[in-house]
């Protein structure tokens, strides 16, 4: 088993970066973009310059915040009611791209109906936006195009991810904004090769180019490039590896590039787990709280120390080549890979990362065009089907992939766990712009450590006051979890029954108290959302 930060989903944006600039509208929603994706916020920045219209959904205040020209914080989890009211109103207001919908969709009628549903007073009683703000947001992205949305993991990474991300689709579709330049659905990945992991299989269902391990005619035809026959049912997700050494299914994990140690929710749990399992190996930079309790720890090589490729958030495939030789005994990842199966009893003959990338171009369509010489210059963007193909900047254009964009309906479901008397206080979890996921990079740096030792808790002011806690201050935070003591930051940030915490920091691990409830399509974690309890420490 192999944990990737990528079989915590997948996906791609339908357009690029550097379209954000001319983009007549930006709707940016579970994205603190300047501070997780500085590039990505320079062509926001231009945008805006340009003239471009700003929308943010957060539920906490940030930087684009005050760049928007509205800017919103819904209660969390709430995001399937907003998108819907912002559709409702469109379709009652007749703005929608009709001609779109009626030549490039199908499922329109269904959704419609089901939108009837979410009139702007009840999403106001959901969301906490008010009505006239909601109209406002609707009128705004519907009568500006080109349209475009992101989004990052704050959609994503609840029992209601799919869900999420399957409203924004439809709200682009609506107005006839997928297909065109400066337009489209685009999520921002976490880590700069998330998107290349995805591509070439890092998830339990899909073989590279996301070719479904149950399609007869995939599985056949990687069966019979790699000798052997294939599992045709897909594999299990990290949470789901956790469950499995519980039940005493997994006697071993093999960890490459991850930290479940810190990444994961309930992290009381992920170490009861990882104490469970017979061998656990990990592959690393750095020592991480994963690789302390592994049995075998094989030093892998960092970026500037190998060969290859990364595929980045724009569906860019980029060559990488060595800069510095691997530093003490650390080597390059494909090759303890290679030199493991091969003792393990299937050899491996790869000679280097170059003939990598023949195979995998043989096997994945959207890749077949690509090679090293072509990839020299600026890279390419998948699908790039043959070596004549210039790859393709934004996707769908004239036709949906399988044919007409279809339309989900979607109703809207509370978080998994919701604030109570015992745990009145709702959580939410994310990154600061020093430190990157779990500071095995980042944290080793002393500039960087200078900027920000420790973690924090950002609470509203008025809450503060009301429970006589001072900036600064240890308190505790504790869900139906565990618990963690931490220092207090007040800020208006965040609203009033509402704290956030960065997850950077072991110390004081935030998924020490998110939910281990999932997305049951994408299997991905709550993380963004759960109930807990803040209290002043006794003197």
């Amino acid at each position: 088993m192999v944990g990737l930060a990528a079989a915590f989903g997948s996906g791609a944006m339908t357009n690029s970066l550097p379209e954000l600039e001319d983009a007549k509208v930006i709707f940016i929603t579970g994205s603190n973009t300047t501070e997780n994706h500085p590039i990505a916020a320079k062509w926001i920045f231009r945008a805006k310059a340009k003239g471009a219209k700003i929308i943010v959904a957060d539920p906490r205040w940030i930087q684009m915040s005050d760049l928007a020209d509205i800017a919103v914080q819904q209660r969390l989890g709430t995001d399937v009611a907003l998108l819907n009211g912002l559709m409702h109103i469109i379709l009652k207001e007749g703005w929608q791209d009709q001609a779109y919908i009626d030549e490039r969709t199908e499922g329109f009628p269904e959704l419609a109906a089901k939108l009837e549903e979410y009139p702007p007073d009840k999403v106001a009683q959901i969301t906490g936006i008010d009505a006239s703000t909601l109209r406002r947001m609707a009128e705004m992205f519907a009568k500006e195009k080109p349209a475009s949305i992101v989004y990052c993991m704050g959609i994503t990474q609840h029992t209601t991810g799919v869900d999420n991300v399957k409203s924004l689709a439809n709200l682009a579709m609506i107005t006839g904004n997928v297909g065109f330049a400066s337009a489209g659905v685009n999520p921002l990945r976490g880590q700069n090769n998330v998107q290349g992991a995805c591509d070439m299989g890092g998830l339990p269902n899909v073989f590279s180019g996301y070719q479904p391990v149950a399609d007869e005619t995939a599985n056949a035809k990687f069966s019979k490039a790699w000798g052997r026959e294939l599992p045709n049912k897909p594999g299990l997700t990290i949470l789901e590896m956790f469950n499995g050494i519980d039940d005493g299914k997994i006697k071993a994990l093999y960890v490459v590039g991850e930290n479940p140690m810190l990444s994961d929710p309930d992290l009381h749990h992920v170490e009861s787990s990882l104490k469970k399992v017979e061998l656990l190996i990990v592959q690393d930079i750095f020592p991480t709280q994963t690789a302390r309790m592994a049995h075998v720890v094989l030093p892998g090589a960092c970026f500037a120390e190998k060969e290859g490729t990364f595929s980045n958030t724009e569906r860019r495939v980029l060559l990488v080549r060595q800069a510095i030789p691997p530093v003490g005994e650390s080597r390059p990842d494909w090759e303890i890979i290679r030199d493991l199966s091969t003792r393990f009893g299937y050899p491996m003959n790869y000679q280097s990362p170059e003939e990598i990338f023949e195979e995998i171009k043989s096997l994945t369509p959207s890749y077949a065009g690509m090679s090293y010489a072509r990839l020299a210059d600026k890279g390419l963007q998948w699908p790039c089907p043959t070596p004549e193909h210039p790859g393709t900047v934004f996707l769908h254009k004239d036709r949906f992939t399988r044919g007409k964009g279809a339309f989900s309906v979607i109703p809207y479901k509370p978080p998994a766990e919701v604030i109570d008397a015992d745990y009145p206080m709702w959580l939410s979890t994310g990154r600061t712009f020093v430190h990157y996921h779990t500071g095995t990079m980042t944290r080793v740096s002393p500039s960087l450590h200078q900027e920000q030792a420790e973690g924090y808790v950002e609470i509203n002011p008025a809450d503060a006051r009301t429970m006589k806690i001072k900036d600064g201050e240890r308190i505790k935070v504790s869900s139906r979890r565990g618990e963690i003591q931490i220092k207090a930051k007040l800020s208006p940030k965040v609203d009033r029954g509402v704290v956030f915490i960065p997850f950077h920091f072991a110390e004081t691990a935030a998924n020490m108290l998110t939910n281990p409830a999932f997305d049951p399509a994408a299997k991905i974690p709550e993380l963004k959302v759960c109930a807990v309890k803040v209290e002043k420490l006794a003197a």
